[in-house]
């Protein structure tokens, strides 16, 4: 591999913040104000470690990058669309997000919530316009898995979760499948997707369903370890947020050394899971890696 994963993450985040620019357009009038806000919420800042996911499970597969690109895109979007919804007053109450104050600090509750609603439905749009496949087929089972990945049995569904486990003792399984509905889902999403862009057989998609859903569990690990162990500076939001609200996380029930082992764990697995690809995979095994050792 001649690239590093330093670098491939920096390429692939430029590739991903150059399509949301020309996909998310300011139109003239008075909803311009809306965009903005979008716009706000998606572009300058942020890993793009989900449309990275794509890019690279995409990549396996001789995948357009344009289309790549454009499925990349949706999925930070959504993403940005939980961001900025979570830090609301009535959800997590934050003022930082990625260094800068969150979008209804900078704009208002109001436009913050249309914002994220309209981030979300553009999410799909772009899944349905045939730009991102010409397979019509192609395009019906992305818009399916992104709504299993984020709907009531995904993301929000893990976030109810989250907002109901605040100040009660939780087992390790249970915080476990909070962890996989809130953020999991949507990581192993950004691997399949590239597989469905590719129309990739069944037992390959499996491989990298599996990949995603461990390497998912090890960030999220990986986070609540960094809310405890890093700083504002660091993570570009407010840290030490998790033990101050009462939230359930692996770290408050297994102690920072058993989760951090349960990272490794988890990172080594998903790796394991890729050995069928080859070298192809390379970045993806040192993405599992890096998610144990990131400090933010």
């Amino acid at each position: 591999m001649s690239e590093t994963l330093a670098d491939a993450l920096k390429r692939s985040a430029a590739e991903v913040e150059h399509a949301i620019d020309i996909l998310l357009p300011v139109p003239d009038g008075l909803e311009a104000r809306l965009f903005e806000a979008m716009r706000y919420a998606t572009l300058g800042g942020g890993k793009r470690m989900r449309g990275f996911l794509v890019m690279q499970s995409a990549g396996l597969f001789g995948v357009d990058q344009n289309c790549a690109a454009r499925v990349a895109a949706s999925v930070e979007m959504l993403h940005a669309y939980s961001l900025v919804h979570d830090d609301l007053p009535a959800m997590d109450n934050d003022d930082l997000r990625r260094g800068k104050p969150s979008t209804h600090r900078q704009f208002d509750e109001a436009t913050a919530i249309l914002a994220g609603d309209a981030l979300q439905t553009r999410a799909f749009e772009l899944l349905a316009e045939p730009d991102t496949h010409s397979n019509p087929e192609a395009r019906a089972e992305l818009v399916l898995a992104l709504a299993h990945a984020s709907g009531a049995r995904g993301m929000c569904g893990g976030q109810m979760m989250d907002m109901l486990g605040e100040g009660q003792v939780l087992t390790a399984e249970v915080i476990g499948r909070l962890q996989a509905l809130k953020t999991g889902r949507l990581i192993q999403y950004s691997v399949e997707a590239g597989a469905i862009l590719g129309r990739a057989p069944s037992h390959q998609r499996h491989l990298l369903a599996a990949y995603g859903r461990d390497v998912g569990a090890a960030f999220q690990i990986a986070d609540d370890l960094l809310d405890v162990e890093g700083t504002a500076a660091d993570l570009g939001k407010t840290a030490g947020k998790d033990a101050e609200q009462g939230k359930a996380t692996m770290v408050a029930v297994l102690g920072l050394e058993r989760a951090r082992q349960q990272a490794e764990h988890l990172a080594a697995q998903a790796a394991a899971h890729l050995d069928s690809f080859g070298p192809a995979a390379d970045h993806l095994r040192a993405l599992a890696a890096f998610m144990v050792t990131r400090r933010n």
